[in-house]
């Protein structure tokens, strides 16, 4: 019996490349896979991937009261009536979300066409547009067991972690900088968006890092690298497990979707959550989850110089054993099969 299933979720990494991950195991299942989402990251995300991609349009939800928070609810409207429209063309037997303000009209239209329903959250609490979703959903796989108690709902499952993750290289970098093989190797970055207060320190403080350190740089878009020897900037890298491979610590954020992925190959990282008032807090609560835990250390951004930069650096290579160990005994829960099942549970017979 022929199966067809439809991806969406989009707007930044975090919400699309968890679908890339499930795609070699959802192959196995379904006949045809297609991808809803906007002319945005999304879109230049699953292009590569040889799926077919549908364009919608759609709202992000803003909480502040505004002119524009007036017209979401007639935006939203525009937009699950094209994803309606989209829905019956396609005739999938069941919808995988993963989260953000795309997914919710095609969640919403499916909800309308009574067909099934499973999203995803990666942060330790739900998002607002996952909020939204799970009125909509059969069932929400969540990333963190603690999450599991915020709706009936949910089913912990663990992560989405692409395969090329536990595949890196570290020869395929090397080659394109003056590499340092005595000296450590430290990897920032700051998520598909990249992250201005990390840029910023990196860029200001380079040449006294690289004195000490081989600095590799995933800056994100709009930003205009410094120049200098053992520095290696990328705007965007396609083989990111390859710079994974190479670091001895990982300066980042602490969106769920990263630090998972650093955790399943145990890499010692440093996390500097986003502060809450520049987000919902959710990379805040994920960071004290990883430092009770003892899996990482954290930077807060407000303290965030060049002087605790190098301590926590320091600090963490001397405690890389122990970091390591502790994401050993974690044992964690690659989610992909586990996602699959569900999703396949609740597929249209």
């Amino acid at each position: 019996m022929k199966r067809t299933i439809v991806l969406t979720g989009g707007g930044t990494a975090g919400h699309i490349m968890p679908n890339v991950a499930l795609l070699p195991d959802l192959k196995k299942h379904f006949d045809s896979i297609y991808y809803i989402g906007t002319n945005g990251m999304e879109k230049e995300i699953i292009s590569k991937q040889n799926i077919p991609f549908f364009e919608i349009t759609a709202t992000k939800f803003v909480r502040k009261i505004s002119l524009k928070t007036l017209k979401i609810p007639f935006l939203l409207l525009k937009s699950v009536f094209e994803a309606k429209k989209l829905l019956k063309k396609l005739k999938p037997d069941v919808i995988f979300s993963k989260g953000g303000y795309v997914s919710v009209p095609v969640c919403i239209a499916a909800k309308k066409l009574k067909i099934p329903v499973v999203t995803h959250e990666s942060d330790l609490s739900m998002g607002l547009a996952n909020k939204i979703i799970a009125h909509y959903a059969n069932c929400v796989c969540t990333t963190f067991e603690k999450t599991t108690h915020q709706n009936k709902k949910c089913i912990f499952t663990g992560s989405p972690i692409r395969k090329e993750i536990f595949e890196g290289n570290k020869n395929n970098i090397i080659s394109k900088f003056d590499y340092d093989k005595t000296k450590p190797t430290i990897l920032f970055m700051g998520g598909s968006l990249g992250a201005t207060a990390i840029n910023d320190l990196v860029k200001n403080e380079i040449d006294k890092l690289c004195t000490r350190y081989n600095i590799l740089h995933l800056t994100g878009k709009n930003f205009q690298p410094p120049t200098a020897k053992h520095y290696y900037p990328l705007s965007f890298c396609d083989h990111i497990e390859d710079l994974f491979d190479l670091c001895d610590i990982c300066v980042c954020r602490s969106g769920a979707n990263t630090i998972m992925e650093l955790a399943s190959i145990n890499k010692p990282m440093i996390l500097i959550p986003l502060p809450k008032g520049n987000s919902r807090g959710d990379q805040v609560e994920n960071a004290k989850e990883f430092e009770q835990k003892g899996l990482a250390n954290v930077l807060t951004q407000d303290r965030l110089n060049y002087t605790n930069l190098v301590f926590e650096i320091e600090k963490t290579l001397a405690n890389k054993t122990t970091l390591v160990e502790s994401m050993k005994q974690l044992n964690l829960k690659n989610g992909n099969k586990n996602i699959v099942d569900v999703i396949l549970a609740h597929t249209k017979k």
